[in-house]
Formats: structure tokens, C-alpha cells, sequence
């Protein structure tokens, strides 16, 4: 585990500018930098940068967060590995202190899965190299294919023996454990409690993530050397490492030549990109014979916005790939399809031609996805008019998922030529399905929004509360360890009982109210909190008659509970909690704190709360004093703890008005009596709300 005093001085180094301009190219705007997002499509620069907050954010897709979460969205890294990664680029020598017993509990299972899979490639390559079977057999199938040894040594080729146990014995007379043997998918266990491999008699593909650590094996059988086995290709099962929707075979060799070609080829199986490699062309990844999944589709578009799909010119498969294709539209890429020769997949194909004739031969055969659909589904529909009908709809399908317009545009008119109907046609159809598609979004993202909070703030009340920015331990409790989506893995600590707060308790649903004022209050009372909370807003008068400083979290704090209040959203209150506690330990910074927090589900929210994405232009700040934020806090704060509160009373009198109209609390004299005092309650609050906003509030139902 990295010691606190080398993270601090990683943090301290890292300048963001720095960090992100190895990987996006700036331009200075005003006091910030801008440049193209590199985490999706975009056209026109929307990723800012602020070296003097130290954070990054784009304002298209929501991306950001200080230098450690930037390497680790971008380079795919945990915590501490982006921390490696930042320590050896400002030459921070790493010092590491040992693992708490609960630390090593938390953390050794994925790292141990880790570890036994390089075992696992270690010796099948040694097997292919170095065994009588691995080079008659594997290496000698390997060259039969055309692979050069350079290819075969830096795709860490392999190769298993027929013995169905000779790695199962091999790693636990080294050592490995059973369980992890049997969880990485190496291994399985029989009837009779015996270890067995799962990849005997076959030669060896690793599969590798985007940072180059083996999570998956593929496995070929091959014919002469395993009798009686029908499945050709054995892969590895889903883990804790290895999810196959989210991984893409050769993107850890391609990903620089992706960026540089600013192209990506797409193919199906190991031997296509191996080939492909060896042939010169490197930007070429493959889905493992899968449909493309948006996990992906992701990966990919982190990297480029073209894509070339590469196929054999088998009808059958193409139609069958075509289907997952849309998803690819949908993310704003360009597809291009390209059919080799008759008789010809890229394997072999890359191993008859060089890299200058494979790229010629792709440019001037390659075609347009969507043309290329329409032809190919023409054929099928032929004069049938109920067959046009359908094609007409898939075209519509496929065009309506892209984002953009101009290019919706001259697909619907291209397609109308095509297809001799009406463009009216396709685009009133295009237009209802975008509108659909709107509505699932919206619905969708509502419920991970909601998802995301609840995951944050209820099931993880440790990862908000328990956890410093720097992952410093709280009261002699370990350092918490977050996986990039936020996940608690290890260490942290519980919140102490006395400020464990009570699920808050309102008359207003606790979700989908997020339109209403007193929540556009509270995120204003939040983002005054990470700005300029440890800052002191006015002096009172303690009961010896000293002057007391006050701070903006003290007041925002004693304020609420003056009146029972607590925020709405669950995460915003564990955010307020955690600034309470930590405000007077030493050096604490608000700002800085959340902006560096290692949970980063709480840093992006506060770099949304504390970024502003225009600056005042030189007119404007040389010839008129505009008065700031934190020059004024003591009425400023104040006026929003008013307005949350005027807020929050006027929407439970619009519910007490609705609870008037129904029948079933009318006609209870016990209830009705109950829901108007209440009322009463709420007309006497709002007065004396009104004295302090200095206006005559007028009550009408």
C-alpha cells in the first residue's frame, strides 16, 4: 500500500495541464485550457482544464476529475495504479507500508487472480518453447499458419499439453491456490473433487486489457493432437477480472496505432489480428466471434471515430454481424464495411498481401455502412412488397440512432433515391423513433442516476464518511481503496454513531422531485460548502461575550438543524457530514478535499459544483467591479439557506392543498383536522420567513 506522505507528494506534482496534454492537445482560453474530449466524439473542443483548481472536466459528456481519476478513465487503471503511473512520470520514488490483515482480506482475491493468469501465460509459452509436444505440436501449428516467431513471442503465444492435470499440478506444487486455479477459469474441478484443465491439447491465445495484464485465455483445439474433442475454440469463463462484453482481443498492441491511423479495423477471431499484425497492419482488434457489445463499442471510440468492419464475404455472416452494428451508429461512428475476395478472411488475406496492398485494397473497396445495407437487404427483398416494407423499416431504425443531423440528412435522402419512396416518409418516421428513443433514454438514465446515489450515499456509507482525499486513514481506521466506479474494495471507516444520521424523513418523495426549487437551493448550498466551507463568514458572541468565528459549514450545518432539516439527496448529506467532521483537522481545504477525494463518484459531483466553464473577458473585469462569491458570503449564504427553506415550505403546502381535495381525508374529521393545522403550522412559518427575506408573502390556495 502506497504511504500517505507519498500520495501527498504525488498530488503536489502532478500538475493537470501536464498530465492531460501528454494524451489531448490544449489551447489556452482565457485562465483555463481547452481541447477535443478524449473520451468521446467530439467535434468542437469541450474538454477544459484548470491548472489552477487542478481538475479536468468536459462539458459535452460529464468526464473529469483531478490528474489521478484522468489516468485512470483514460489509461483504464485503479487508484493506486494511476498513482504508480503519475509517481514514475515525476520520477516519486514510491514508498509502501504493509497491508492491515482486512487490507490483504479485500484486495488479494483480484490481484491474486492477476497473478495466477501470468503464471498460466508463463507456462504455456514455456511449454510452446521449451517442451518436446509444445514445439512439434503448438509451435509447429503456429508456423504452419504463417506466424513469424516475433509474432508468436509478442502475442505471448502458448501452448498445453494433452494431459489433462499438468498445469493444475504445476501451480500448486508452485504454491497457487486451488480456488483461484478454479475462479480464473484455468482449472475445474470434477465430481470427485480432481483438478482438471480446461485448456489441455490446445495452443494458447491470452487475452489482454487495455493496460496489458492477462484477465482471459483462448484456447484451439487442434485436430490431429486432440481426437474425439468437437468444440474448436474453448474460451475463459466470466470472472471477477474478466468480463468478455467489455474486453477486445489486440487492443492493448493496437491502441497507438489505433490513434495514429485514426482508424480501427474490426475482425472475429485471434489468427485475423495476429495476421494482420505480422502483414504491417496494426490497428486491428478483434470481437472474439461475438456480437459488438457497447462496453466495446467504448473502448474503441476512446480511440478513434472510424471503423473499418472487415469481412469475409460469407452472406450468411454478414447478415448475422450487421444486426449489433446500430450500436456502433448510435455512438456518432463512421463504419465502413469492406468484402475480401471469395474464399479469403483477413488471416488469410493479410498473409498474402503486405501493409501497403492490404490498405489500397481496403480503400478502394471499402463502402459506406448504411449503403451497404441497403444493397445488400435490396437483394434479399426483391419486388416483394411486404419484404420492402421491412427493409424500409430497418434502414429507418439504423439511421434514426445517429446523432447527427446533417448526416440523418443525407442518409434519409440517399436511402429515398435507393428505395423510390417519398424522403417526407422517412423523415416523419425517422423523427417518431428518435422521439421513442429520447423518452428510454431519459428513463433510463433517471433510474442509474438514481441507481448511482442510492449505491453512493445508502449501501456505501463507509466510501463518503470514512474516506480522506488522499485515502488517509479516519481515527486509526485503513486506507479505503475504490475501484474506478466508485466500489468501496477495502479499507475505510464506519461513521461514527453519532453522526450517522437517520434515513431524513420527509412528506417529499425522496426521488424524482429533482425538478422542484428547493433542490436547485440545495445544490447552490452545496456548492458554497466545497468552495468556501472552511472559510469564516462572520464573528458571533458566545455566552462570555467572545468573539467566535463562524464558518460556512458550521452555519450551514447548525442552521439545518435549528429547524430539523437535512438536504434531499442522500449523497449531498453525506457530503456535509464529511465536511463537518473534518473541518477543523489541519490544513483542511474543502475544495480540495472533495476535489481529490478517491471516491470518484464524490469528486465528480464536485467538479461539477465547483467548475465554471466561461471566464469574464478583459472588458468586463478591467472596466467594472463585480463583486465575488466568497466577498460577500456573509449574505450570500444566509439568502440561500432562506430561499432553500421558503422553498421546501411552499412545496408541502402545495401537497397539503392536494391532500384538502381528497375525498377520503375531507370526509375525516380526525385527518382533516390533523392536515390543517398543519397548514396553520406551515402560514406561521411562512411569515416569519418572510420577515427575513424582507417581503410580504401572500397566501392563496
Amino acid at each position: 500500500m502506497i504511504d500517505q506522505g507519498t500520495i501527498d507528494r504525488i498530488l503536489d506534482a502532478a500538475q493537470i495541464y501536464d498530465v492531460v496534454s501528454d494524451f489531448v492537445t490544449l489551447r489556452k482560453r482565457g485562465v483555463n485550457y481547452v481541447g477535443l474530449c478524449p473520451f468521446h466524439d467530439d467535434k468542437t473542443p469541450s474538454f477544459y482544464v484548470s491548472p489552477a483548481k487542478g481538475v479536468c472536466k468536459c462539458f459535452a459528456c460529464g468526464k473529469g476529475g483531478n490528474a489521478v481519476h484522468f489516468i485512470m478513465e483514460h489509461e483504464q487503471m485503479t487508484w493506486p495504479e494511476a498513482l504508480r503511473y503519475l509517481a514514475k512520470k515525476y520520477n516519486i520514488e514510491i514508498k509502501e507500508r504493509e497491508l492491515s490483515d482486512e487490507e490483504k482480506t479485500a484486495q488479494s482475491e483480484r490481484e491474486s487472480l492477476f497473478i495466477v493468469n501470468t503464471f498460466a501465460r508463463d507456462y504455456f509459452q514455456n511449454i510452446l518453447k521449451n517442451h518436446v509436444d509444445g514445439r512439434s505440436i503448438g509451435l509447429a501449428y503456429f508456423r504452419s499458419r504463417g506466424f513469424r516467431d516475433d509474432i508468436i513471442e509478442k502475442f505471448q503465444l502458448g501452448y498445453c499439453t494433452e494431459s489433462h492435470d499438468a498445469l493444475a499440478k504445476e501451480a500448486l506444487q508452485k504454491g497457487y491456490k486451488k480456488e483461484f486455479l478454479i475462479k480464473t477459469g484455468l482449472c475445474y474441478e470434477t465430481d470427485d473433487h480432481q483438478l482438471r484443465d480446461r485448456f489441455w491439447g490446445r495452443v494458447i491465445f491470452p487475452v489482454h486489457t487495455l493496460s496489458g495484464k492477462v484477465v482471459a485465455f483462448g484456447g484451439r483445439v487442434l485436430a490431429s493432437a486432440t481426437k474425439g474433442v468437437k468444440v474448436k475454440y474453448v474460451n475463459s469463463p466470466e470472472s471477477e477480472i474478466y468480463h468478455k462484453s467489455n474486453e477486445l482481443y489486440g487492443i492493448y498492441f493496437a491502441k497507438q496505432a489505433i490513434v495514429k491511423q485514426d482508424r480501427c479495423f474490426l475482425v472475429e477471431g485471434y489468427t485475423d489480428v495476429i495476421s494482420m499484425h505480422q502483414s504491417g497492419v496494426e490497428n486491428v482488434v478483434a470481437s472474439s466471434g461475438t456480437a459488438l457489445t457497447p462496453g466495446q463499442i467504448r473502448m474503441i471510440h476512446r480511440f478513434t471515430n472510424n471503423i473499418t468492419v472487415l469481412y469475409d464475404g460469407d452472406a450468411a455472416g454478414i447478415k448475422a454481424s450487421i444486426r449489433g452494428i446500430d450500436m456502433l451508429l448510435e455512438e456518432g461512428m463512421n463504419i465502413k464495411v469492406c468484402l475480401l475476395p471469395d474464399g479469403d478472411d483477413p488471416d488469410s488475406f493479410a498473409r498474402k498481401h503486405n501493409s501497403v496492398e492490404f490498405q489500397a485494397y481496403i480503400k478502394e473497396h471499402e463502402s459506406d455502412f448504411i449503403r451497404f445495407k441497403t444493397n445488400l437487404l435490396l437483394e434479399d427483398a426483391g419486388k416483394d412488397p411486404i419484404k420492402r416494407a421491412e427493409l424500409i423499416g430497418n434502414l429507418v431504425q439504423s439511421i434514426s440512432v445517429i446523432p447527427e443531423a446533417i448526416v440523418r440528412d443525407v442518409y434519409i435522402k440517399e436511402c429515398a433515391q435507393l428505395l423510390h419512396v417519398e424522403d417526407k416518409l422517412l423523415v416523419s418516421e425517422v423523427a417518431r423513433r428518435r422521439e421513442a428513443q429520447a423518452v428510454k433514454r431519459a428513463e433510463q438514465a433517471e433510474r442509474d442516476r438514481r441507481s448511482a446515489e442510492r449505491q453512493a450515499s445508502g449501501q456505501q456509507p463507509s466510501a463518503l464518511a470514512g474516506a480522506t482525499p488522499e485515502g488517509a486513514p479516519l481515527s486509526g481506521g485503513e486506507p479505503p481503496v475504490f475501484s474506478p466506479d466508485g466500489e468501496l474494495l477495502s479499507g475505510g471507516t464506519e461513521v461514527s454513531p453519532t453522526l450517522q444520521e437517520a434515513a431524513y424523513e420527509s412528506f417529499i418523495p425522496q426521488e424524482g422531485q429533482e425538478g422542484q426549487e428547493f433542490y436547485k437551493f440545495e445544490r447552490l448550498i452545496l456548492q458554497a460548502v466545497i468552495r468556501y466551507g472552511e472559510r469564516v463568514m462572520c464573528n458571533v458572541s458566545d455566552e462570555a461575550g467572545n468573539e467566535v468565528p463562524v464558518t460556512v459549514i458550521e452555519y450551514v450545518v447548525n442552521d439545518l438543524k435549528q429547524d430539523d432539516l437535512a438536504f434531499h439527496t442522500p449523497l449531498h448529506r453525506q457530503i456535509l457530514q464529511e465536511a463537518a467532521q473534518h473541518l477543523h483537522d489541519p490544513g483542511f481545504v474543502a475544495q480540495r478535499y472533495f476535489l481529490t477525494h478517491a471516491n470518484p463518484v464524490v469528486s465528480r459531483l464536485c467538479i461539477e459544483l465547483v467548475n465554471v466553464r466561461y471566464q469574464l473577458s478583459r472588458y468586463h473585469s478591467k472596466y467594472q467591479k463585480l463583486v465575488k462569491d466568497e466577498e460577500r458570503l456573509v449574505e450570500w449564504v444566509p439568502m440561500l439557506m432562506v430561499n432553500f427553506k421558503s422553498a421546501i415550505v411552499a412545496e408541502e403546502m402545495k401537497e397539503i392543498a392536494r391532500q384538502l381535495k381528497d375525498p377520503a381525508v375531507m370526509h375525516d374529521e380526525e385527518k382533516c383536522n390533523a392536515v390543517l393545522e398543519r397548514l396553520k403550522e406551515l402560514q406561521d412559518v411562512q411569515k416569519i420567513m418572510a420577515k427575513h427575506e424582507g417581503e410580504r408573502v401572500v397566501l392563496r390556495f
